[in-house]
């Protein structure tokens, strides 16, 4: 797996130290040298490389990359230029368009947003090819709420969004008063008319940076 070298860097060595890690080192290094597996091992940390803690002010917890060939490049919803918009994006950009006037684009790679600061954040990091949550509770679960905490640790203002189940049930990891919580249905096919479409989590979001003298994040992409 590629080294975060940037500011991450120092909060996150005591995770590699732990007995879970190492596990997780041999497992996902064994995975790539005798499956196929995504995103590509230099992509993994693609959410922290693009955003520094330092510059964190959202964060977009997603659950698993997704599995088909082409999709994951190590961003929670994203999928780069050139590949079929996921349905679960799509709504996200529905949503996005009746909450602040976003035009749709035609691609989704949401590598803008990662550069002004949204931590696009799965809970697990890699998958294998065409087996959805095949890497789950192999410890990047332990990892990833060690950067939930990491980042709620953080004395200024940070919009959490947390979307569907999974994302909620980190809710009680964010105790930190100075942030906002902004929780919803997931925007999956699914459960979209359940509560996702009319939340509003992107203008709410700027707005809370702008009252707390936060850039507010370009959504346009």
């Amino acid at each position: 797996m590629p080294q975060i070298t940037n500011d991450w860097a120092p909060r996150l060595a005591p995770e590699y130290a732990k007995p879970y890690y190492k596990e997780l080192y041999r497992f996902i290094h064994d995975e790539y040298a005798s499956r196929i597996i995504y995103p590509p091992a230099q992509d993994i940390f693609n959410a922290f490389h693009l955003t520094p803690l330092s510059k964190v002010k959202v964060v977009i917890i997603g659950q698993d990359p997704y599995h088909e060939p082409g999709q994951a490049h190590g961003l929670s919803f994203s999928v780069k230029k050139g590949v079929e918009i996921p349905p679960s994006l799509q709504n996200i950009y529905k949503e996005l368009h009746d909450d602040t006037g976003f035009v749709i684009p035609d691609h989704g790679d949401l590598t803008a947003w990662a550069d002004q600061g949204v931590l696009l954040l799965n809970a697990v990091l890699t998958v294998r090819a065409h087996a959805a949550a095949s890497h789950r509770g192999k410890g990047w679960e332990q990892f990833t709420d060690s950067v939930i905490r990491i980042v709620n640790d953080e004395d200024r203002p940070i919009v959490f969004m947390l979307w569907g189940g999974f994302a909620r049930s980190k809710a009680p990891m964010l105790t930190n008063p100075k942030h906002l919580v902004l929780e919803a249905p997931h925007p999956s096919p699914l459960s979209v008319y359940r509560g996702f479409f009319g939340c509003r989590h992107f203008s709410k979001a700027n707005q809370f940076l702008a009252e707390n003298g936060v850039e507010p994040v370009d959504w346009q992409i």
